[in-house]
């Protein structure tokens, strides 16, 4: 069997790793499995199930599980005719006109998403032909995989050309966005062609090149161990981590600035930047002429996350975290991270009354409960230490949980330094039915890979009121780092496909702001080394800061975006 059915077969387990896996874990595997190597001796395995043990963080290291991420779309598409409301408070418009005249010239913007409508006119020059330089559709296995990857089709301008001039696109060039025209949209705000004049439409960079990478769903074994709903868009870590190496090439094979927008995120991790994506994002924006720009998610008003805070010497050492879980819930997933040095024991009661006392575990271990007057099963994995972050870290998976309110028992053992314990619950597209806490935080909200150190991180606000868009996750990191970095216009942002809201939205606007920024940069010579740190700071640098309001802060980092004024103060320095 080659590695490319290997990697699309759902027999075969992904696993993303950092060391030589073949000299520890497969050595007894009969040789059943393949790798591709991302960098150095960054790695993804693809394994025969049946030679593996089932997931558990007792078998494996939590890195090296590929987490899903959902699309960060927030609510459905408002039909709605064209605006430039976020063109113009981001300073975006003022920055395309004269004397600056910026659009992207000589730039590539990389989405990583659901795919594009490469037929839509918004992504076409004035004579007919594509703006897009290529498509890789990790999913379409019908054609040529991209040079240097091993699965999924690549398709290039030439064709796409082709296809638009025949009478069945689709028949020529068979990719397109079905995920709710996600990635359409996402492309279109950052990106889209001058139709009219910009009277019909208008993106962000409206004359750079583009590159497109449709990730590829997650495999069922996944989704299972999620518990992802049927149906619901889900993209594996390790598809993600293929796509960036993907389109960094471009900026280095056709010796070009790429910015790349990733409209994705998940709640699973440690909230401080530690998993192995957003390292490998890290070291891709500290590269010459590449930015990386994530959405700060829109978990904030989800009640997705709960922090119990235990004071040095606190004569009541125990906290419970209510869930309240509604009916038709197939089940989620509660992830508990405990601050070192401390010692977290847990508790756990069901709606009926039912408990599991001091699930404390010194030795990372597995278990598996049954409750008695309900179909509820958790599974409960613990790790005293986990690998990367040094944190304690327990995970709750609990099956057809009974509706009613669960309770999570948190004891701090160690009562000498002050303890901090956070649990999360998955994005809300990966739950059925209601399911938060009653007690929540709207802080340390952020999505990975948001919490990276590197990465430009965007929440959003609305650019009608310039008030901050409650639904946007909120900073800082879990390791205190100030997060996100700043706010872009995300509520009711004008798409080829409508208007739409959410951190991506925000994303999309600031990854135009980053093309025409790269254009003057490193297309026109000002500083042809820039690279996404030192963007992302010259950003920061010119943002829009209320005096009312203390700065910088979780909801919006160090101010609004407004690139116009960005320059401006390059002027003036």
């Amino acid at each position: 069997m080659d590695c490319r059915t290997r990697i699309i077969s759902n027999d075969y387990a992904d696993l993303i790793v950092d060391f030589d896996l073949e000299e520890n874990m497969l050595e007894n595997t009969a040789g059943d499995f393949c790798f591709y190597q991302v960098e150095d001796n960054l790695r993804i395995f693809y394994v025969n199930r049946e030679e593996l043990p089932d997931l558990s963080l007792s078998d494996y290291r939590y890195l090296y599980l590929p987490v899903c991420y959902g699309l960060m779309q927030n609510g459905g598409v408002v039909p709605s005719g064209f605006n430039t409301l976020a063109l113009e408070d981001s300073g975006i418009l003022r920055v395309q006109r004269e004397p600056l005249a910026l659009t992207g010239s000589g730039c590539i913007f990389a989405c990583i998403d659901s795919g594009i409508d490469y037929t839509n006119a918004v992504f076409k020059r004035e004579d007919g032909s594509s703006r897009i330089l290529a498509i890789w559709d990790q999913e379409e296995q019908g054609g040529t995989p991209p040079e240097g990857f091993l699965y999924g089709s690549e398709y290039v301008r030439a064709q796409i050309n082709e296809a638009l001039q025949s009478e069945n696109p689709l028949e020529v060039v068979p990719t397109t966005d079905i995920s709710g025209r996600h990635g359409t949209a996402l492309a279109s705000i950052a990106a889209g062609s001058s139709i009219n004049e910009g009277d019909t439409f208008l993106g962000g960079a409206p004359d750079t090149d583009i590159v497109i990478v449709k990730l590829k769903q997650a495999k069922q074994y996944l989704r299972e161990y999620y518990l992802v709903p049927e149906g619901t868009p889900c993209y594996q870590e390790n598809d993600i981590l293929t796509a960036l190496k993907y389109v960094a090439g471009f900026a280095r094979t056709a010796k070009r600035p790429v910015c790349i927008c990733l409209g994705l995120g998940s709640s699973f991790g440690d909230h401080a930047g530690n998993s192995l994506l957003e390292r490998y994002i890290g070291r891709l924006n500290a590269r010459r002429n590449i930015a990386v720009v994530v959405p700060a998610g829109n978990e904030g008003n989800s009640g997705h996350h709960y922090r119990a805070v235990f004071a040095k010497e606190d004569v009541n050492p125990i906290r419970e975290a209510e869930i309240r879980v509604g009916e038709g819930n197939r089940g989620f997933i509660a992830e508990i991270w405990g601050s070192v040095p401390n010692y977290f024991s847990i508790s756990l009661r069901s709606p009926g009354g039912e408990e599991i006392r001091d699930i404390s575990f010194r030795l990372d271990t597995t278990r598996i409960y049954d409750f008695v007057y309900s179909e509820t099963r958790v599974t409960v994995d613990a790790l005293l230490v986990e690998q990367v972050s040094g944190q304690q870290l327990v995970v709750m998976r609990f099956e057809e949980p009974t509706p009613g309110v669960w309770t999570i028992g948190i004891r701090s053992e160690e009562t000498t330094v002050l303890a901090v314990c956070d649990i999360w619950l998955p994005i809300k597209q990966f739950l059925t039915g209601e399911t938060y806490f009653l007690e929540p935080s709207p802080y340390i909200t952020l999505t990975a890979p948001a919490t990276g150190q590197s990465a430009m991180c965007v929440s959003a606000y609305n650019g009608t009121t310039r008030g901050f868009y409650q639904e946007s996750g909120r900073g800082y990191t879990r390791a205190n780092l100030i997060k996100p970095d700043f706010s872009a216009p995300g509520a009711n942002v004008s798409a080829v496909i409508g208007a739409v809201s959410g951190t991506g939205a925000a994303a999309a606007i600031t990854a135009g702001a980053v093309l025409q920024f790269m254009q003057w940069a490193v297309v026109e010579g000002n500083a042809p080394l820039v690279n996404g740190v030192e963007i992302k700071n010259y950003f920061i640098r010119g943002a829009r800061r209320d005096t009312s309001l203390n700065w910088p802060n979780q909801e919006q980092g160090y101010g609004q975006l407004d690139i116009f004024e960005t320059f401006e103060r390059l002027r003036r320095v």
